[in-house]
């Protein structure tokens, strides 16, 4: 069959998850197979379906690209929600061959950067990424499990409608990864809590309360006792949690996750690879 590189803008989105999820069988974590969770996910991440790439044999599609592109930290970025190779076209350098592809079209359309993130214990993408080009940038740690408390506490916690939070006045914005920085969280479907004490606001958590997946957390003031307020909020909420890409230099915060029973699951990179027209 002849073997050629499209973007994904005539490619159903059935195609696309049907691929994915061949891919990414029997992968380091385990996907969902409900088409919406994809779509709600990647729309959440501004996918652009235009600048998203593909293998094809023949009208199969056999490998992919999808990118979220929008304008961050004064880049229009695209950001890698996804890489994926059937099994039976493994070892034919199909990334590295769309990612020639895809970067001369991706400056073309004023494309500054490219950012992916990817498990560390997945050394043979680690190494690919990195002879095209890639470069780690941060270190994520992934948690997740039940919250432990052991006592109680009395606190105010305030429902804040998240499209008027002021992320611009919280800790660490710049350590948050892609899908858990501002602009992708206001297209999810995240609700947002404060928690104050004695009429001051000690921290905030956004949390998707029906799956438990927390976007967002931090303290403004970095007191044991307003960690333990916060963690019982979340408990109120949800007392089973995940949470994704926790910078390691927070190293306080991982502290209290651990602390209060979650398990690190499992560890990433962000890689990012700075995109010339030279």
């Amino acid at each position: 069959m002849y073997m050629q590189i499209k973007n994904l803008n005539n490619t159903t989105f059935e195609d696309i998850v049907d691929c994915f999820l061949e891919a990414f069988e029997n992968y380091f974590v385990e996907f969902p197979k409900d088409p919406s969770y994809f779509k709600q996910r990647w729309e959440m991440s501004k996918i652009n379906y235009t600048l998203s790439y593909g293998m094809f044999d023949g009208i199969k599609l056999v490998g992919f690209i999808l990118h979220g592109i929008e304008n961050r930290n004064s880049h229009l970025t695209a950001f890698n929600l996804a890489t994926g190779v059937v099994p039976d076209y493994r070892g034919k350098k199909i990334t590295k061959t769309i990612y020639e592809f895809a970067i001369s079209d991706l400056i073309t359309n004023g494309i500054s950067k490219c950012q992916l993130e990817v498990i560390k214990q997945n050394t043979y993408a680690v190494k690919a990424y990195q002879n095209i080009g890639f470069s780690i940038t941060k270190n994520y740690k992934c948690f997740s499990g039940n919250i432990i408390l052991d006592k109680d506490f009395s606190y105010e916690l305030t429902e804040i409608n998240i499209q008027d939070f002021n992320f611009n006045l919280m800790p660490n914005q710049s350590l948050y990864s892609w899908e858990n920085q501002s602009q992708s969280i206001k297209r999810g479907n995240f609700k947002c809590f404060e928690i104050s004490n004695n009429n001051q606001t000690e921290s905030f958590f956004i949390i998707n309360n029906q799956s438990g997946y927390i976007a967002q957390l931090d303290v403004l003031v970095d007191y044991e006792i307003a960690w333990q307020h916060l963690f019982h909020a979340i408990y109120k909420i949800c007392e089973t949690v995940k949470i994704n890409n926790v910078d390691e230099r927070l190293i306080s915060k991982i502290m209290h996750l651990e602390k209060v029973g979650l398990k690190n699951t499992i560890n990433q990179y962000q890689m990012e690879l700075v995109l010339t027209s030279s």
